[in-house]
């Protein structure tokens, strides 16, 4: 557990840091094979109406169309362009998983075909 709360160089003020930014620089500098981003729905979904449009596996240079078709939108896109960020940095893989479902990490990590959306 990190605390993305930052003190300013002033010393008095405190600054709220978003997570997935601290989490994505924390694991590029720890050397990480994997960023693991947990949220409050499946992954990335072509249609967020509909689960059974998970996309399991996108590639970095499929990140823009995405983002243009509207498929990446809202508050996805800052957690995607972490991952990017991650990747492009060194880290192998980024995941991106629902953190309501028990074990989705466990899930998603050791099964062939995982239950989110894996960045790489």
């Amino acid at each position: 557990m990190v605390s993305t709360v930052a003190q300013g160089v002033d010393g008095e003020n405190a600054y709220n840091i978003n997570a997935d930014t601290a989490a994505a620089r924390l694991a590029v500098a720890l050397g990480a094979e994997k960023l693991i981003l947990l949220t409050d729905v499946r992954g990335l979904l072509r249609d967020p109406a509909d689960e059974s449009t998970l996309l399991q596996k996108v590639g970095l240079s499929e990140v823009p169309l995405l983002v243009r078709e509207g498929v990446i939108q809202g508050g996805m896109i800052p957690k995607v362009e972490c991952c990017v960020e991650a990747v492009r940095s060194g880290v192998e893989r980024t995941h991106i998983l629902d953190g309501r479902i028990p074990h989705s990490i466990l899930i998603e990590l050791l099964s062939d075909e995982g239950i989110g959306t894996m960045i790489l």
